[in-house]
C-alpha cells in the first residue's frame, strides 16, 4: 500500500472488478482510453490475471480516497526495464481526475516509479480532445515532447496524440 496526502494506493482487490469495469465503460471515459471498446466481466478478469503481481511490465493499484472508498486506478505500464521507463496511467471514475485526489495519486505513483522501482521516465500518451488530461499532466510535472498527426479516430474524425514525459531529476 501506498499513501499520499489524499489517497491511498492499494492491490486491486476481486470487488473491485466491476465497479473499475463499470467506470471503463461509461462513454465519457471510455473516449479517453486506448480500449475503446465495452469491456465484458470477462474481459476484466482476463485483464486482472494478466496485471498480477507476476507480470514484470506492469504495476497497477486501486487508488482510494484516505476512508478506503474505492475511487479509480492508476498504474505503470509497459514497464521497460533496460530503458527504466513506463506508461503512466491513471482515472477516477465519476469525475475522472480531480484537484486533490488525483494529483495525490499522481505524486505518489510517481515516487514509486523513480524510488522504489529505480525508473527514470515516465511517459502518458493523451488525445487532443482530452485537454483536462493535458493540463492534469503538466501540472503534474509532465512536459509535452510531441504530437503524432491522426493517431486516433473518435467522434467520426481523426485526432493527434500528444506525448508527454516526467523525467526523474534527482535520486
Amino acid at each position: 500500500m501506498l499513501v499520499g496526502t489524499h489517497a491511498i494506493l492499494r492491490a486491486i482487490e476481486p470487488s473491485d472488478l466491476e465497479q473499475l469495469r463499470h467506470w471503463r465503460n461509461d462513454p465519457a471515459l471510455r473516449r479517453n482510453f486506448r480500449e475503446y471498446r465495452e469491456i465484458s466481466s470477462a474481459d476484466q478478469l482476463r485483464w486482472y490475471d494478466s496485471v498480477g503481481i507476476d507480470n514484470p511490465s506492469s504495476r497497477m493499484f486501486a487508488i482510494t480516497d484516505l476512508a478506503g472508498t474505492l475511487l479509480g486506478a492508476c498504474g505503470l505500464c509497459y514497464i521497460d526495464w533496460m530503458r527504466r521507463s513506463a506508461d503512466f496511467s491513471i482515472y477516477l471514475g465519476g469525475c475522472y481526475l480531480d484537484d486533490a485526489v488525483a494529483p495525490s495519486a499522481a505524486r505518489t505513483l510517481s515516487e514509486y516509479a523513480f524510488r522504489e522501482l529505480g525508473l527514470h521516465r515516465l511517459w502518458a500518451e493523451v488525445y487532443e480532445f482530452d485537454q483536462l488530461k493535458s493540463a492534469f499532466l503538466t501540472a503534474t510535472g509532465f512536459c509535452l515532447d510531441g504530437t503524432l498527426r491522426d493517431a486516433h479516430f473518435c467522434d467520426g474524425r481523426w485526432w493527434n496524440s500528444l506525448m508527454f514525459s516526467k523525467i526523474i531529476t534527482t535520486i
